[in-house]
């Protein structure tokens, strides 16, 4: 006999956190490995833009990070090439130089110690809602865990590569998990890279709904509690690890070059 027709909303989310728990397994990819596979699953979901874009995890050194080497473009990031820099941007491991425009990185990850990934793209519905200098706006259930939770930059501040870029834009990023640049892109900051990729491909949908919604009428709002609610629900670490295994089955298929020795 069923027994959870009578249960309140409160308990049916508590069993469901509760099974998703013991269901859905911890990976045993390595950090870079999962910045590598985040590099093909956002290669795969439009966020290239040539050699425009980084994506950093912190590495065990306080004060390091992973990331891609300059000149490579997000198809082409193997484990094996990623490099491991400090604030400073030195190389501490592996071959070539990291994208100046990393600096703006370490100072939000001295900004927010609960950080553990960045990524920082310029996908195409991104890159057009950002011309428009208008915040993004969610108004539909998939896009919930960006609600209230994605912040805007109004002012351009030119090539991102110096202190000032990385005061103003951790600054206006403060304790959101996304933010909006006008003129320029996105980027996220997670605590772990499979929170922070999942949100990647999620804002570029959102921005192409939005694009779409705006050509069509006026962007209704959501109802700020039930949104709150869908926020909290979808953003777990089980959730973002459960999607991030997703994109990864999908981006291994095409993309078995981006371990040592394939998969």
């Amino acid at each position: 006999m069923a027994e959870t027709f009578g249960a309140t909303k409160e308990e049916l989310v508590d069993l469901a956190h509760r099974r998703m728990s013991s269901a859905i397994p911890d990976s045993d990819w390595t950090t870079r490995q999962k910045v590598a596979l985040t590099c093909r699953i956002l290669f795969d979901a439009g966020h290239d833009s040539g050699l425009a874009g980084q994506i950093t995890a912190r590495a065990e050194r306080p004060g390091t990070y992973w990331t891609q080497r300059l000149g490579l473009g997000f198809d082409e990031i193997t484990e094996d090439n990623l490099i491991l820099v400090d604030e400073d941007l030195h190389v501490l491991e592996g071959a070539g130089m990291a994208n100046p425009a990393n600096r703006f990185h370490s100072w939000v990850y001295r900004a927010r110690p609960d950080v553990d990934c960045i990524i920082h793209t310029h996908p195409l519905h991104i890159a057009a809602l950002s011309m428009l200098e208008v915040p993004l706006v969610v108004s539909q259930m998939d896009l919930c865990p960006l609600y209230d939770d994605c912040a805007f930059l109004p002012l351009w501040p030119g090539i991102p590569v110096g202190n000032e870029e990385g005061e103003l834009i951790s600054a206006a990023l403060g304790d959101k998990r996304a933010l909006l640049m006008a003129h320029h892109g996105q980027l996220v900051a997670a605590g772990s890279v499979e929170e922070a990729c999942s949100l990647a491909v999620l804002i570029e949908r959102a921005a192409r709904l939005q694009l779409l919604a705006m050509s069509a009428g006026t962007v209704k709002e959501l109802p700020d509690a039930l949104a709150r609610e869908a926020h909290d629900w979808i953003s777990t670490p089980k959730r973002s690890q459960a999607s991030f295994a997703y994109y990864a089955r999908r981006a291994l298929t095409t993309h078995q070059d981006c371990f040592t020795g394939g998969v």
